[in-house]
C-alpha cells in the first residue's frame, strides 16, 4: 500500500453471538481498511482521497475469501462491494457512518437480506 495518512486503520470484525452461533464465530468476519477520526468513525473526506486503499476481505470457513472495497452509496451510507461489474449485491453496513469502530463495539451488516451483528476485535494502524 502506498503511503497513507496516519488516520488509516485495519479493522477486524468477527461474528457476534446469534442463533446459529451462540458463542459467536471467529472464522466468520471481515477485515477492512478505512480512515477513522478521533472518535473511531469513518472519515469520508479521507476515504474520498484514498478510496482505492479502502479494501475489504470477507472470510468464511470452507470458502475462498471475497476481496472488495469499502464504498459510499448515494445518501452517505457505507457498504462492502465485491463485484466490479456490479451484478452482485453489496453488503450494507447498518448506520456505519454513525458507528464507532473501536475494540469491543458491535456493528451490523446486511448480508443476503439478513442482518448480522459483528464485534470489532481489533483496530490497528496500517
Amino acid at each position: 500500500m502506498s503511503q497513507l495518512p496516519d488516520d488509516f486503520r485495519e479493522i477486524r470484525l468477527e461474528l457476534a453471538r446469534e442463533k446459529d452461533h451462540p458463542q459467536g464465530a471467529r472464522d466468520f468476519g471481515y477485515s477492512f481498511v478505512a480512515p477513522l477520526d478521533e472518535s473511531g468513525r469513518i472519515e469520508p473526506t479521507l476515504w474520498t482521497k484514498h478510496r482505492d486503499a479502502c479494501r475489504v476481505v470477507r472470510f468464511r470457513p470452507s470458502e475462498a475469501d471475497e476481496i472488495g472495497h469499502l464504498v459510499r452509496r448515494p445518501g452517505g451510507s457505507w457498504a462492502f462491494h465485491y463485484d466490479v461489474s456490479g451484478t452482485d449485491d453489496d453488503e450494507a453496513g447498518y448506520r456505519f457512518g454513525d458507528e464507532r469502530f473501536t475494540v469491543g463495539e458491535y456493528v451490523s451488516i446486511r448480508e443476503d437480506e439478513q442482518m448480522h451483528t459483528y464485534r470489532v476485535v481489533s483496530v490497528e494502524p496500517v
